[in-house]
C-alpha cells in the first residue's frame, strides 16, 4: 500500500510541479545510478533538492530511491513523520550524538544490502541558498568499508531560490543538476571528502544558472 501512494505522490504531485514549475538544465543524466547499492551526495539548499532528484527517476523505481534525513527535523509532528517515513521514505537519522557510529548507519547499510540508492547531502542541513558549506565525514564512513557502493556526486543550482530555507512559497526558477562520474572512497575521510568538495567546484562551474548570476 505505501509504495502505491508514494507512486501516486510523486505521479500526480511532485512529477507535475518540478516538470511544470522549475526549467531543469540537467548534464550528465547517464551517470545517474540506475540500479543499487548506490549513494548520490549532493548539495543541499532546499527541500526542493530531494524532490528534484527522486523526480528524475521512473515510477517504477521510485520506491528504491531512499532519501536520508534528519530525525529530530521530520519527526516534529505525527503527519510529517508519516509523511517522511511512508510516502518519500526517507531513513531517518539521529543528528543529537547520542547513536554510536555503527548503530548510526545501521538502517542505511540494511537499504543498500536490499540493493536501494541512498539520497545523501554530506552538508547536514540547508546552508545559505546557493552557497556550499562545510560538507561532513559521515559519507565516508558509511561506504568505506563497502566494495559494491560507489558514490554519484551531485550539484544543484538555482533550487535555493525557488524555495529558499524558511520560505514555504514556491517560486519557479531555472535550475540545474549537474550529475558527476562515480567516485569510490580512497584515501582517509579528510582525503576523500576533499576530493568530494573538489569535484562540487568543478561541476558548479557548468552551472548556467551561476554564469548568468555573474554575467549581471
Amino acid at each position: 500500500m505505501d509504495r502505491i501512494l508514494k507512486i501516486l505522490f510523486f505521479a500526480l504531485l511532485v512529477k507535475p510541479v518540478i516538470l511544470i514549475g522549475l526549467g531543469l538544465n540537467i548534464r550528465g543524466r547517464a551517470n545517474l545510478p540506475k540500479h543499487g547499492p548506490a549513494v548520490i551526495a549532493a548539495n543541499h539548499n532546499s527541500h526542493l533538492d530531494t524532490m528534484v532528484l527522486m523526480s528524475m527517476y521512473p515510477l517504477s523505481r521510485i520506491h528504491m530511491i531512499r532519501p536520508v534525513a534528519a530525525a529530530d527535523y521530520f519527526f516534529r509532528n505525527k503527519y510529517l513523520k508519516w509523511l517522511s517515513l511512508n510516502i518519500i521514505g526517507i531513513i531517518p537519522l539521529d543528528r543529537s550524538g547520542k547513536t554510536s557510529r555503527e548503530a548510526l548507519f545501521t538502517d542505511c547499510h540494511l537499504a543498500l544490502d536490499k540493493g536501494q540508492t541512498l539520497l545523501i547531502f554530506p552538508e547536514g542541513s540547508r546552508g545559505k541558498p546557493e552557497e556550499l558549506s562545510k560538507l561532513r565525514k559521515g559519507l565516508f564512513y558509511l561506504i568505506k568499508d563497502r566494495k559494491d557502493t560507489q558514490v554519484t556526486p551531485v550539484v544543484m543550482h538555482g533550487l535555493g531560490r525557488a524555495l529558499p530555507k524558511g520560505e514555504a512559497l514556491f517560486v519557479p526558477f531555472n535550475c540545474d543538476v549537474i550529475i558527476g562520474k562515480a567516485l569510490k572512497p580512497e584515501g582517509n575521510s579528510t582525503e576523500f571528502i576533499e576530493t568530494i568538495r573538489k569535484r562540487y567546484n568543478e561541476m558548479l562551474n557548468l552551472c548556467l544558472t551561476r554564469s548568468s548570476e555573474s554575467e549581471k
